[in-house]
């Protein structure tokens, strides 16, 4: 102890080492005991059980409001979406289609007007016993109308109609999808008759392959499909409309009689078709009275009815950029190349070899065809650059339509793929890389016609070739042995080699005409097919 200047007494401890003591204080008899001293308070331990469960239920009760205000009202969970189905739902029409805004797809109109009719006057139908099909697919390529064929239903039938995408089923958690389902037809039930129309069903339809690992939610939205679509309850009145551009990966459940009844193909438009409509497009614009359309739609001979309104909104916008206020035959004419080929590439500048060079190139395709039989007439030559990379083209339009093609008119067909390049060679003497989407096209027709169309004596009629979703641009797999592979690949050298050596042949023969129609080209960049025969029979 120590005693400071202000007699304040400081008392100082430290601690004695002493191992022996609790044994010494036992054999004394001294009794003693000792316990932890709480550091925390009730009051910390408290706040730190209950305070972060306060705090996730008040996040839990504001996330919970704002949804339900986002829904638009109270309701239980469900409300904001969780299961419930997101289908619009058309009383009338959509936008004012009717069957009379749809053409080029008549067959397809017979089908869905006959179930307009049922839906209108159901008695006539039930008096013979016949009963309408519960489900009728749509199938065919992009573009060719199926949704506006849809659409047309709804402004048809005048009842309630619903509309859903295939994918808005698709949900993160497994069994929202298929309560999604049992959702939508509840509604539909609620207001039959009526129509279910569900685009891409593909997306939840696909064959159910039963490996691990596969998509249960996705296969789970399939089967309360199926059975809302034929189960033990009765769906009298709902009538499921569905499109799909995948026809073949459709489960067979699905495909079968009793739930999609009727397949009702929705293909590419023929001539007449084209024709109608570009009709239909072209009273929505302002155009001349002198538009041929039938020669427009011989130009767009493959075209869906998506590009063909296209082509006529084109020549609208050709139209005003000239500062016309309507549309002409040229506007037309023109408006088909841009969506076949693109855009004129104005700032384009080729060197004169390039020009001489692609000049003879497009003559050597139109000579090589009008010097063949079986061969569709020049429409039109250009050797003015296109946004899609071509540096110029020949366009050959069929007079009338084309159904089939005998093995003559495939031959010619690849001699004036071959054109071009043999051009290139009997005047020039070298090739250029201009020919690589001809080489393209000429080895895939030669590869069909011995691997598809049995125009090989060697396989006969054995299809060495199958092709894979047909509307989605047809992908094709060999289903050979690797000798027959080679064989193929032998006979289609042979075959191309061939046409080749006989568009080179013709253009020899006739080598005065493409030394002149290759002047005229290079002068005005631009020819029509009259100028080119006119010509060539002089």
């Amino acid at each position: 102890m120590f005693t400071d200047t202000e007699e304040t007494a400081v008392y100082k401890t430290a601690m004695v080492g002493d191992p022996d003591l609790t044994s010494r204080l036992l054999d004394a008899g001294v009794s003693f005991s000792g316990e932890e001293i709480e550091q925390t308070s009730t009051l910390v331990t408290l706040l730190m059980w209950f305070l972060p469960l306060i705090i996730f239920v008040a996040i839990g009760q504001v996330m919970y409001k704002k949804l339900l205000n986002k829904a638009g009202g109270g309701g239980s969970a469900m409300t904001f979406g969780m299961g419930k189905s997101n289908a619009k739902v058309y009383v009338q029409s959509t936008d004012g289609i009717r069957f009379s805004d749809v053409a080029g797809e008549e067959e397809a109109k017979e089908n869905l007007t006959e179930i307009v009719d049922y839906l209108h006057n159901p008695t006539k139908y039930k008096e013979i016993g016949a009963s309408m099909p519960k489900g009728i697919l749509l199938v065919g390529p992009p573009g060719t109308g199926k949704t506006m064929l849809a659409k047309a239903v709804a402004g048809e039938s005048n009842v309630p109609f619903f509309s859903i995408s295939g994918s808005e089923f698709v949900e993160m958690f497994v069994g929202m999808g298929a309560s999604k389902v049992r959702d939508l037809f509840r509604q539909a039930k609620e207001k039959a008759p009526c129509i279910v129309f569900i685009d891409e069903i593909d997306a939840i339809g696909k064959k159910r392959d039963g490996q691990l690992g596969g998509n249960d939610e996705r296969e789970q939205t399939l089967n309360q499909l199926l059975t809302e679509m034929d189960g033990f309850e009765d769906n009298t009145g709902v009538i499921i409309l569905a499109a799909t551009n995948r026809p073949e990966s459709l489960d067979p459940a699905l495909t079968r009689p009793g739930r999609f009844d009727r397949r009702v193909p929705v293909e590419l438009p023929d001539l007449q078709g084209r024709e109608a409509i570009l009709r239909v497009h072209a009273k929505k614009i302002r155009i001349a009275d002198d538009v041929d359309f039938s020669k427009v739609a011989r130009m767009a001979s493959g075209a869906s009815g998506a590009e063909l309104a296209n082509i006529v909104n084109e020549a609208a916008l050709r139209a005003v950029r000239d500062g016309r206020s309507f549309a002409t035959q040229s506007d037309m004419e023109e408006s088909v190349e841009v969506v076949i080929a693109g855009y004129q590439k104005k700032n384009a500048i080729l060197t004169d070899r390039e020009k001489w060079m692609v000049a003879y190139h497009e003559v050597g395709h139109a000579l090589v065809a009008a010097r063949q039989t079986n061969s569709a007439p020049v429409q039109k030559i250009t050797i003015i650059p296109r946004t899609s990379g071509a540096l110029g083209y020949t366009m050959q339009v069929e007079e009338g339509n084309h159904y089939l093609m005998i093995k003559e008119e495939l031959e010619n067909k690849i001699a004036t793929l071959t054109g071009g390049r043999a051009a290139e060679e009997v005047k020039f003497g070298t090739i250029s890389t201009g020919a690589a989407n001809d080489i393209e096209q000429a080895t895939k027709l030669a590869r069909a016609m011995i691997t598809r169309y049995g125009m090989s004596g060697d396989f006969d009629m054995v299809a060495m070739e199958t092709v894979t979703n047909q509307y989605l641009g047809g992908d094709t797999s060999l289903a050979c042995s690797p000798q027959s592979q080679a064989e193929i690949d032998r006979q289609v050298i042979e075959l191309v080699k061939k046409q080749h050596e006989k568009a080179i042949q013709i253009l020899t023969e006739n080598r005065e005409k493409l030394d002149e129609i290759s002047q005229y080209l290079y002068e005005k960049e631009t020819i029509t097919g009259e100028e080119f025969m006119t010509i060539l029979n002089a």
